[in-house]
């Protein structure tokens, strides 16, 4: 071992002198910026020499807009004018150049980076021939025209499509994996490549991703990044058995066949150091591998008995001898490709079950309420072709806390197929086998099944649900999360949070209507004082015309409800109609002590943050929740036992989802919003921030470009997601320009010269009435163009008289005329006429659900049932969906009573279930007071 040990040590700064390259990402990235363009137009040589010109001119010289659109014309022109059918025909070559590309590029990189499997020479000249004088033109193409000027985002995962080549192909088993057209796999991979953000793409570049949603985007790209982790170990582990000298081409080939981390493990696990090895390389050590291979080539001229040494340990007798052949031949039965191929089929076609059961140790000394917890499961059996993804949560979290054992059942009909099918067909001897030596063959087959198969097939059984279940929890997590994000905001009107407490009192904050601190205090309701505290309530809504509560949803919040109820419903608050609603506090408290929260609010005290924060939460949901970490939010099922990184980037990905949909108005939103546009950091925000502090309000979007950080590629990311406020911007500019006429005056009299040139270039900055429209400025040409079309001005933007302009031209020619009258794409064009048409201020949030506002209580005991309510919806999971129906416990609607049927053709709706936020009607059908769990029957969404 102490040799294993050293070998590792050897091996360690190796992997650290690999990875060194990436971290100044000079080199690697000017090479692949001169290649991204060049595989671009290899791809399309083929269809249209003119473009290919007009591109190869084009892309050291013309501005990021133009440069862009070029790029995916040729695309687009394909695929408006083809039915899809033979629309995927012609991506197919395409996707062969993207690779054949890839191996090129790979062979540069790797050159440079780790010693490769061929002879390093060859690929050095590739590289020189292939990256002439690299230097320069990639340096002038990151300055003037590059679309791909890098901002860093998942690089990691984006560097090795040139690095590492496998057997199989990217796009194809991309395809495979996420059931999507390959086309547009191999789309997104140069998206990604291209270092585009999902909300980007999503909403400019629906053509090349055949108008998928944000959700789908996500799963291929994490899709994409496991596939490229597995190469990138894959090769790692080809140079550490290269150097060890284990390497064989046999194992070469069956190490580039992996495409999943567990087949890797499967074909490398013998093979690492440390290990003492497995008992087929014991077997091999003691030189029985020829006996072996002979057992099935030339069985004729074998013979045991000469391998026999009395005094080695392992070759004593014929029985030893034999032990270690058949531990040789099982070894190389459960590493060969078609067997394990074979033996996956079989067990495709068999009833395979996970079984649970209640672990023998636990029942002797386990808490009992845990072990209650599990008790579905104690006695468990599901085919694993239809297990939910819940249940295997549950099943794993009771296997980790030792409650429950779990198996997995594959019947004795797979083995016994499996092993006639090697002894007769896959490893039929090539001569007549003696009987004692067809003895040991079927012995070998048996042991490679029970000793290294059976095993290997129930990890992956397992690691498969695992990781379904997990990316679905996931998946449901962010929906959830988007669901709660896109609340409509209440707005125009002040609000009273309480954050409601028995001993400390209950928090108050008065907020208004542009989310101002009014009034903060401490009111104690539940300490006999009720009565006394009525007054002050009374006099503070009064005083800030206040008539929405908003009551954090936490400890002695039915107390504090019930409170309010009461006074409501004896008109106490008389003449204001008040009425309050109940608002989720998760995360309240955590953010209320956060650095954001002390740098927001210094002169108050955390509890009365938390106030501030729950009342904020319902007069603009968005604004307030990104300030809190989403884990924290807490609207999803096993969120802890999940895998934290996927947790984070996907909830990450869906918070920069909503807030870029969403838009911000660049001149009045806080840094933190800022943060989560996509392209943007945290950096880049407060860069932005100190712009506009230092300067001013920008006044369009071309301003963007003058901030620090902000290169051609972040602009275009960002550009399209952020708003300006027409009215603000053109009294700003009115007062300039008053400022500007006194200060010529000036001038004459020679004064303030200097100042005088730099205030006029400031000046010549116009408003530009499409940035408070969603249309990217890449299209702004276009946009201008169909307004001259329709015979609109930009001014009219958002009024009522231009849906009716645009309706007659589109009735006239088509939606598919007019764009490629335009030389557009009909989703360009579909965008483009709704930032027109869109009224100002339009907010995609409107389209969602507002809280629930009320004025009475039920409680528990009051349900019956049978009973009508109405609820909101809190959290929903794949088993059923959690309702508030206001009485302190959310009831649960089963998954089985959630059927289109009852769910509103209204609403566009992205999938089946219901999320959190949305309001329907419910019906009681069980009580279980005990248990304190309610079940309901969907009757409709509201």
């Amino acid at each position: 071992t102490s040799e294993s040990e050293d070998e590792e040590e050897e091996w360690q700064p190796k992997s650290k002198i690999a990875r060194r390259p990436r971290l100044p990402k000079k080199t690697e990235a000017k090479t692949k910026k001169a290649a991204v363009p060049r595989s671009t137009v290899a791809r399309k040589m083929v269809k249209k020499v003119a473009i290919k010109e007009e591109m190869d001119v084009s892309l050291p010289l013309a501005p990021v807009e133009d440069n862009k659109m070029r790029l995916l014309k040729p695309k687009e022109e394909n695929e408006g004018t083809k039915p899809k059918s033979l629309n995927r025909m012609p991506e197919v070559p395409k996707k062969m150049e993207i690779n054949s590309f890839q191996g090129k590029n790979q062979n540069s990189l790797v050159s440079d980076e780790k010693p490769s499997t061929s002879v390093p020479v060859v690929k050095q000249e590739k590289c020189d021939e292939e990256f002439a004088f690299d230097e320069q033109p990639s340096k002038k193409i990151k300055l003037d025209a590059c679309p791909e000027g890098k901002p860093v985002k998942s690089l990691g995962g984006n560097k090795i499509k040139e690095e590492f080549e496998m057997n199989w192909d990217i796009v194809q088993a991309l395809s495979e994996i996420t059931n999507v057209e390959p086309w547009v796999c191999a789309n997104l991979i140069r998206l990604f490549q291209e270092e585009n953000t999902i909300p980007f793409i999503a909403r400019y570049r629906k053509e090349l991703i055949n108008n998928l949603e944000a959700d789908a985007l996500r799963e291929v790209q994490h899709a994409l990044e496991e596939l490229r982790t597995v190469a990138k170990k894959t090769h790692a582990m080809i140079q550490k058995l290269k150097k060890e000298g284990k390497l064989s081409s046999c194992l070469l080939k069956g190490l580039l066949n992996c495409r999943t981390l567990e087949e890797l493990d499967h074909v490398s696990s013998p093979y690492k150091t440390g290990s003492k090895g497995t008992k087929a390389q014991r077997a091999k050590q003691l030189g029985l591998e020829p006996a072996a291979l002979s057992l099935l080539q030339n069985p004729v001229e074998l013979n045991l008995f000469s391998y026999i040494r009395p005094n080695t340990k392992g070759l004593a007798n014929i029985q030893e001898v034999e032990a270690g052949v058949q531990h040789i031949l099982a070894d190389i039965f459960a590493k060969d490709k078609d067997t394990l191929d074979f033996v996956r089929k079989l067990c495709q076609k068999r009833y395979i079950a996970i079984q649970s059961t209640l672990a023998k140790v636990s029942s002797k000394n386990g808490n009992e309420k845990d072990i209650d917890k599990f008790q579905l499961y104690h006695e468990f059996s599901c085919n694993i072709k239809n297990i939910q993804h819940h249940q295997i949560l549950a099943i794993n979290r009771g296997e980790n806390l030792k409650i429950l054992t779990v198996k997995v059942n594959i019947p004795d009909g797979v083995k016994n197929e499996f092993c006639w099918w090697c002894v007769n067909e896959r490893w039929r001897p090539k001569q007549f086998l003696k009987p004692e030596f067809m003895r040991l063959l079927r012995s070998s087959v048996e042991d490679a099944y029970k000793r290294l198969i059976y095993p290997l097939l129930c990890r992956e059984f397992r690691s498969k649900l695992t990781s379904d279940a997990e990316k679905e929890s996931v998946m449901m997590f962010g929906r959830n999360l988007r669901q709660l994000l896109l609340t409509s905001p209440v707005r125009g009107r002040a609000l009273m949070g309480v954050d409601p407490g028995y001993k400390h009192g209950c928090k108050l904050a008065i907020i208004s209507p542009t989310s101002q601190i009014l009034h903060t205090d401490v009111v104690y309701l539940h300490s006999g004082q009720g009565f006394r505290e009525a007054e002050k309530i009374k006099k503070l809504l009064l005083q800030y015309n206040c008539s929405t509560v908003v009551i954090g949803n936490g400890t002695a919040c039915r107390e504090t409800e019930a409170y309010f109820a009461d006074l409501i419903m004896k008109k106490y608050f008389a003449p204001l109609d008040v009425v309050y609603c109940i608002v989720s506090e998760a995360g309240a408290s955590i953010y209320s002590v956060s650095p954001e929260a002390c740098k927001e609010m210094p002169d108050l005290d955390p509890n009365l943050r938390s106030a501030v924060s729950i009342a904020r939460r319902v007069q603009d949901p968005l604004a307030e929740l990104v300030k809190i970490e989403p884990k924290h939010i807490g609207v999803g099922m096993y969120q802890h036992d999940v895998s934290q990184t996927l947790l984070k980037a996907t909830l990450d990905s869906v918070v920069e989802e909503c807030v870029s949909f969403v838009g911000v108005d660049i001149n009045i939103c806080s840094e933190i919003l800022l943060r989560h546009i996509a392209g943007l950091n945290t950096n880049r925000a407060k860069n932005i921030i100190e712009w506009r502090e230092k300067n001013g309000p920008f006044i369009n979007r071309e301003q963007l470009k003058e901030v620090k950080g902000l290169g051609p590629k972040t602009f275009q990311q960002c550009a399209g997601f952020i708003r300006f406020n027409q009215e603000y911007i053109k009294t700003f500019c009115s007062n300039k320009k008053n400022e500007l006429g006194s200060r010529a005056l000036l001038t004459k009299a020679g004064a303030l010269g200097k100042k005088k040139s730099k205030v006029t270039s400031c000046a010549s900055q116009q408003p530009n009435p499409l940035d408070q429209t969603c249309i990217h400025p890449e299209s702004y040409h276009i946009a201008m163009r169909f307004l001259s079309l329709i015979g609109g001005n930009a001014n009219d933007i958002g009024k009522s008289d231009m849906q009716p302009k645009v309706n007659a031209v589109i009735q006239k020619e088509g939606l598919e005329g007019t764009a490629k009258r335009l030389n557009t794409t009909v989703h360009t064009l579909q965008l483009i006429i709704d930032g027109l048409t869109q009224p100002e201020g339009y907010d995609i949030r409107t389209d969602f659900d507002k809280p629930d506002f009320k004025r009475s209580i039920v409680c528990f005991e009051d349900l019956s049932v049978g009973a009508v309510l109405t609820g909101k919806v809190e959290n929903a999971t794949p088993f059923g969906v959690f309702v508030d129906i206001g009485v302190g416990k959310a009831g649960l609607i089963p998954v089985r009573s959630i059927t289109e049927a009852k769910l509103s053709k209204v609403k566009k709706r992205r999938s089946l279930g219901l999320g959190p936020g949305e309001r329907v009607e419910v019906k009681v059908l069980n009580v279980d007071i005990p248990r304190l769990r309610i079940t309901l029957d969907l009757i409709r969404v509201l």
